[in-house]
């Protein structure tokens, strides 16, 4: 299957969080992008170097920016269960924008087609590290990283395009 490319209109899938009260929820992606303008980002994993230095603390940092420029929500999305998401979350007491969003099974992550094998380090299937500007559910922006790099895919590159 091909990435999902700008132009295209994104899947819909099923995510899962913990919400304000401490309770495990399921969302839908077009229930919290349908008529919105959306940043969803992805990470390779919760807790790994790259993603918890550089890439979701560039989202938290920029998110008022985001915010002012129409970004009506910020998500971040990685394999890993809702649970390992919460406590990543946590990590980042000054967040108050970005949504951390459980793609447990890669089964969002494969309808982008964006799966990335990482059995060989024994990580299994995970996402690639990417971010897409969405508005309406269509791609507008889709900066997808090539294996590990973290080049294109940051919040400056997301406010560069806004």
């Amino acid at each position: 299957m091909a990435p999902i490319a700008v132009g295209d209109v994104i899947p819909d899938g099923n995510l899962a969080f913990f919400d304000e009260d401490d309770k495990l929820q399921t969302v839908s992606i077009y229930s919290l992008a349908a008529g919105k303008k959306v940043v969803l980002f992805a990470v390779p994993g919760a807790f790994t170097p790259t993603c918890s230095m550089k890439h979701v603390p560039g989202f938290v940092e920029r998110a008022e920016e985001l915010k002012s420029k129409g970004v009506d929500e910020i998500l971040c999305l990685s394999v890993n269960d809702p649970f390992v998401m919460k406590a990543w979350a946590k990590t980042y007491p000054e967040n108050k924008h970005v949504k951390f969003l459980a793609d447990g099974s890669a089964t969002y992550t494969h309808a982008l087609g964006l799966e990335l094998d990482l059995s060989e380090k024994g990580l299994g299937t995970r996402s690639r590290r990417f971010a897409l500007l969405v508005d309406d559910l269509k791609v507008k922006v889709a900066n997808i990283e090539s294996g590990g790099e973290f080049t294109v895919s940051s919040a400056d590159e997301i406010l560069s395009a806004l």
